[in-house]
């Protein structure tokens, strides 16, 4: 049955230059209701949803992801700290540090600490993942509907546009964030006939109904694009690309006397950079401009009302946005989208009210799976569309949903309390503007790293090349990319290391250059000692390489083969993603290897080992399907918590092959700097 939840209260926020926009949630009091965001007009239609526990799910822990399961190779390996870190923590920018700073959070980079939801749960240490742990129990789910992959044509697929027709069924007026009914109310106002944005990033619309204010010749809708620095997650290399886009409520976009102005939006949306970059000074004052100027101006703090859009493509390796065959996206993003996925901040959330590790885990989730929402307890309504067994978006279930709580939330606990999680590592529950590269060259379309595409590249080469660099890490003073390959020497947060990337380190690491060891192209699987030994000699290898620069070209750009993957093995990547929507079984994970990962394989010596749950041990090579939890001291903290450490050392030096990083954050140099 569908409720309301206790007391429904109405927020004004004004969108859409319509004065209309009110935004209904389900909260005690007046809490988070600022007149400053304020215009006055009707509220829209109240979103009514209802309460889940995630205990009736397949995967009551769908908020941690597959990765967070993965071994470290005796430490050598840490991809841990990119989310689980006290960075952004220390500099007050967010409440959820991880690394040790809260004794009820703990030390997520040390130990596999996965706290239960409560006491009677199911045990978090099970990894639940069963397509990325099994591939193979995915394609043979595959072969009982009748289905061969080999036979799908895959560039056919994903040069198909499924976004069109998905945004055909919103209906309303794309002026405002809320249709105003049906299932379709939340999916994101923006047109991808309107795409790409400008060179400034604004996506303009030759339609009056489209947009907010004139432009010249065309209208201006709202939505403005973030260029950002991606890491380990939604890269070409690992089968994802996307496009972010950010629009504030209409006072955003008008000056004193309420006329709209293309300026006056530009300053302020500077300003919520700023913001949330935590680069802020006394000059930008302690408000916005315009008819925004009674909203004040924080640190780490979105204004009420802020909406992003994020459309998550498949890899197009041929498409850069040069050339009308390939599709108007550029870096490599497809036509087809994988998931259309949406944010709206309803209530005022301030990091600063909640103490760190108030997190209301365990507790129900509120959201609509008709209409594909959900609350993440800290402020903002997510919504998603994903694909349907043919390939058509259709709204995902608060189930499939409760994955992207896992970094996009915060640490809140309140009187009427939901369903929080969050990282380290996102400033009021977002990942994409922290991460922005300053100035204009972060206010144009995502085009990872300035994709050119050679068209003449056969399947099975570098498809392109990047034209940017490696940009600075504002706290280490480091590339960014030079670190990510130095701590996970991989090419995702799962560790791994596909095959393009494997042969550019067979090629240019070796005895015969110069390194202290030829590069191992395999593994050595023979024993838990080996296996560690070649492992941290890639990690020493892999260390060399970046010191000589060997990640980037001469001219300064980065490597290619390092993030762009050739054609055949997109596709192929492509292939396994959509074994995942003929089957409809993303719960039981997106991401899909040819065959189970090293890292999640069982690799420890004698003195590092452990057993499984039930007691029995681990054989060399077994896939690791759970680990212990304390259940000796029913009276302490850490009953029924994991109690098996990830063996990333805290007091191994960085220059002895340390990799621990309890301060990482994710902020880079502004001016934009290069390594």
């Amino acid at each position: 049955m569908k409720r309301r939840c206790w007391t429904c209260v109405t927020v004004a926020v004004a969108t859409a230059g319509l004065g209309a926009g009110g935004l209904v949630g389900c909260r005690g009091g007046g809490e988070g209701t600022p007149a400053a965001a304020a215009t006055a007009g009707p509220a829209a239609t109240s979103l009514v949803g209802e309460r889940v526990s995630p205990l009736l799910f397949a995967n009551p822990y769908a908020h941690v992801p597959a990765q967070c399961y993965i071994e470290t190779s005796a430490g050598s390996q840490n991809a841990c700290q990119y989310c689980h870190n006290n960075g952004l923590f220390l500099a007050g920018m967010a409440n959820n540090p991880q690394a040790g700073l809260a004794h009820n959070i703990g030390n997520l980079q040390t130990d596999y600490s996965f706290a239960p939801l409560d006491t009677t749960a199911p045990l978090a240490t099970v990894n639940r993942w069963e397509n990325t742990l099994y591939p193979e129990r995915l394609r043979a789910r595959l072969t009982a509907l009748g289905q061969d992959a080999a036979a799908w044509d895959m560039q056919a697929w994903i040069r198909e546009d499924n976004w069109t027709a998905a945004r055909a069924r919103r209906g309303g007026d794309p002026r405002n964030w809320d249709a105003g009914a049906g299932d379709w109310r939340l999916f994101p106002a923006l047109d991808p006939a309107d795409l790409p944005a400008g060179a400034d990033g604004f996506v303009r619309s030759a339609r009056e109904t489209g947009g907010l204010f004139k432009d010249g010749s065309q209208w201006i809708t709202g939505w403005r694009s973030i260029n950002f620095m991606p890491y380990g997650i939604f890269t070409p290399m690992t089968g994802s690309v996307s496009g972010i886009y950010i629009r504030l409520p209409a006072p955003f976009m008008q000056k004193d006397d309420g006329s709209f102005d293309l300026a006056t939006y530009a300053a302020n949306l500077d300003l919520v950079e700023k913001a949330i970059q935590d680069r802020l000074t006394p000059a930008d004052g302690t408000a916005y401009r315009g008819m925004a100027r009674t909203v004040p101006l924080e640190k780490g703090v979105y204004p009420l009302g802020t909406e992003y859009a994020h459309p998550l493509h498949y890899v197009d390796v041929a498409a850069d946005g040069t050339d009308a065959t390939y599709g108007p996206f550029p870096g490599t993003r497809a036509r087809r989208v994988k998931e259309v996925r949406y944010m709206i901040k309803w209530q005022d959330f301030k990091h600063y009210h909640f103490r760190p590790g108030d997190k209301e885990e365990g507790k129900s989730i509120y959201g609509n799976d008709a209409q594909g929402w959900i609350d993440n307890g800290a402020g903002w309504y997510l919504a998603g569309w994903i694909e349907d067994a043919g390939g058509t978006l259709r709204p995902q279930t608060r189930e499939e949903m409760m994955q992207c709580l896992g970094c996009h939330s915060a640490v809140r606990k309140s009187e009427f309390p939901s369903f929080t999680s969050g990282t380290g590592n996102t400033v009021d529950s977002t990942w994409a503007l922290p991460r922005k590269f300053a100035g204009a060259i972060g206010w144009r379309e995502m085009d990872y790293l300035g994709y050119r595409a050679d068209r003449s590249a056969s399947a099975q080469t570098t498809p392109g090349r990047a034209t940017q660099g490696d940009p600075i890490n504002r706290g280490m003073n480091k590339g960014e990319f030079r670190h990510f390959l130095e701590t996970v020497v991989g090419a995702s947060l799962y560790g791994d290391m596909p095959g393009a990337m494997n042969r550019h380190f067979i090629g240019r690491i070796s005895a015969l250059n110069r390194y202290s060891a030829d590069w191992p192209a395999v593994l050595d699987t023979s024993s838990a000692e080996a296996f560690q030994a070649s492992q941290a000699l890639r990690q020493k290898l892999m260390r060399e390489f970046t010191a000589r620069r060997g990640h980037l070209r001469a001219d300064g750009s980065l490597e290619a083969d390092l993030i762009f993957p050739p054609a055949g093995d997109a596709l192929d990547g492509a292939r396994r993603y959509r074994q995942v929507v003929a089957t409809q079984s993303y719960k039981l994970g997106k991401d899909v290897f040819p065959e189970t990962a090293l890292t999640f394989r069982y690799f420890r010596t004698p003195a590092q080992a452990h057993g499984r749950l039930d007691g029995s041990a681990y054989a060399l090579g077994d896939i690791i399907v759970d680990r212990p939890v304390h259940l000796d001291a029913p009276a302490s903290v850490d009953f029924r918590l994991g109690s098996i450490r990830t063996l990333i050392d805290p007091n191994l030096p960085y220059t002895a092959g340390g990799t621990y990083n309890p301060e990482y954050s994710p902020l880079l140099e502004a001016p934009l700097r290069f390594e």
